[in-house]
């Protein structure tokens, strides 16, 4: 028999409702035997006691099911964001308060660099905090007129570029017709690039070959940090190209020794058809592992409101922009869902807008009748204008939900003075009605377009508060216990891993988040200010300071 270790911890909150608090953990072989007191756990047998954690509090490890690892290979870009954000390494950039302060940082990283033809690339740009302006070419010229240049927006879903990488991709010209290339009064494209398609053809040239979905060796190893220092050990790739060179490159290195977390990606939808898609992501499941488990798809059905490119309903949006950018056809997601429910695949979508997120529910429903599941989890991604009917249309077809809870305090003032407008705004992301509704919930970071931080997402569900300090939908509130159930039992059901992951009992894998303090104790403001030892994933033991 295995060596048994028990751990005593200052207290251990289990999320599990027949035993929801304890004082030590048995683990062997990387699973838990039971948790409970000392004397109870003992009677399985000799066992080590580690005292380690006696002045610590543990929790299920966080599990984070929106997320994308290209965070980790985004460091080694020019951060260009609005708010101070911390790197894998701990050191704190500070945030940019203006598009000359963004041309000086990206000039300062350009004039570093020894060859005058190598791309300047920069990542978290929020144009939507300066006025809402819109950066041309002509802007980002200032940085270089030689070298492409090109920067990736907060949202992921916008880059805007200069004019030298316009003409490396060969769309320096009139006559560009494509709604995500707008184009100047000269008839020229603006260096303004709107979705994945028309990004990507621009990407190569400037330094975003693969920083757009994938993170690359030394990227994937750096997102493992974040993880540690956020205490999560189970988390999401919510779109990843998983192409066999990235495949294998996960599987060798989750498969170190040393890899911190179970990667769960999810196979992005675009560049197969829906048929080909399918055989694909069948085959990826058969070759997951237990640090890197494949097998699921992404859909994004449109872009992000803050960018004014996801899909509303009527009226719109608030300052009279045009309505957003559809990612997919209706008959492309009919036939995913229908093909993906026959062979026992599970869908999550993205979903900014209302719009999008009811030609989600019309979709779904007709092909649950041809294929009946009574427990397929699809999930809805982000959904933040949903409303009540919504909701309760999701809860009846068997449908998850993630809200992207941290979105009150990162854009929530903008929202309601710009995007959306107050009723709305008030209502975005609407945890308090998504529960009451019957849905399984989770809330996430959706990292790297906001900082990887589980417990300031569960604040954010909780407190609703934004960057002004204004709580936003006091209604939609939710508890600090329910909170931390969506970042641990419920981010763990939408990835049907509930049976392993996101409680601490016997059986599961022994994955703690290891605190300082106990979340339940602090008042609700201080939820996400709980500062994180490390981890426990799997047994193995990693300390943030040790990273």
């Amino acid at each position: 028999m295995s060596d048994i270790t028990i751990y005593a911890a200052k207290k251990i909150i289990t999320m599990n409702p027949s035993r929801p608090v304890a004082s030590h953990v048995a683990v062997r072989d990387g699973r838990i035997l039971g948790a409970g007191t000392l004397e109870e756990l003992a009677t399985w047998g000799a066992h080590t006691l580690d005292e380690r954690f006696a002045d610590k509090v543990l929790m299920p490890g966080f599990v984070e099911g929106h997320a994308h690892t290209m965070e980790g290979s985004l460091w080694s870009k020019v951060y260009c964001g609005w708010f101070d954000r911390a790197d894998p390494d701990g050191k704190t950039w500070d945030g940019l308060k203006s598009l000359d302060d963004v041309i000086a940082r990206l000039k300062a990283a350009a004039d570093k660099l020894s060859d005058d033809q190598a791309p300047v690339s920069g990542w978290q740009l929020d144009p939507i905090y300066m006025n809402n302006s819109r950066v041309s070419r002509a802007d980002l010229d200032r940085v270089s007129e030689s070298r492409p240049v090109g920067v990736l927006h907060a949202s992921g879903h916008i880059m805007n570029v200069n004019t030298r990488a316009l003409e490396l991709a060969g769309l320096l010209k009139k006559g560009v017709n494509h709604p995500g290339i707008p184009l100047g009064d000269d008839g020229l494209p603006t260096g303004e690039l709107r979705g994945p398609d028309a990004m990507t053809p621009v990407g190569l040239h400037v330094g975003f070959e693969r920083n757009l979905l994938d993170a690359d060796e030394d990227g994937l190893q750096n997102f493992a940090k974040l993880c540690v220092r956020s205490g999560t050990t189970t988390i999401t790739d919510l779109a990843s190209r998983m192409d066999p060179d990235t495949v294998e490159m996960m599987l060798r290195v989750t498969g170190a020794p040393g890899f911190p977390a179970c990667i769960v990606p999810l196979r992005f939808f675009m560049g197969l058809p829906a048929a080909e898609l399918i055989e694909e992501v069948k085959a990826l499941k058969e070759r997951s592992t237990e640090r890197l488990r494949m097998g699921r798809i992404k859909v994004v059905a449109d872009g992000s409101i803050q960018g004014f490119s996801a899909r509303l309903r009527w009226p719109g949006y608030h300052n009279g922009a045009e309505n957003g950018l559809w990612y997919i056809a209706p008959d492309h997601l009919a036939e995913l869902y229908e093909r993906a429910l026959e062979a026992g695949l599970q869908i999550h979508t993205h979903t900014n807008g209302d719009q999008a997120t009811q030609l989600a529910l019309d979709k779904l429903a007709p092909a649950l009748q041809k294929h009946p599941n009574p427990d397929h989890r699809f999930t809805l991604q982000h959904c933040q204008l949903a409303d009540a009917a919504q909701f309760k249309q999701a809860a009846k077809l068997g449908m998850c939900v993630n809200l992207f809870a941290n979105h009150h305090f990162y854009w929530g003032d903008e929202h309601y003075t710009l995007t959306v407008g107050p009723e709305r705004a008030t209502r975005m992301n609407a945890c308090r009605t998504a529960l009451d509704a019957g849905l399984p919930l989770a809330v996430h970071s959706d990292a790297p377009i906001t900082p990887l931080a589980p417990l300031f997402t569960a604040w954010g569900a909780v407190t609703r508060i934004t960057a002004s300090g204004r709580v936003q939908g006091e209604e939609e509130r939710i508890t600090v216990n329910e909170a931390l159930h969506a970042i641990t039992l419920g981010a763990a059901y939408t990835l049907h891993m509930d049976g392993e992951i996101g409680s601490i009992e016997t059986g599961k894998r022994a994955d703690f988040a290891v605190l300082e303090a106990d979340p339940t104790e602090v008042e609700p403001e201080a939820l996400k200010d709980v500062p994180v030892w490390g981890t426990v994933q799997g047994g193995r033991i990693f300390a943030a300071a040790d990273l």
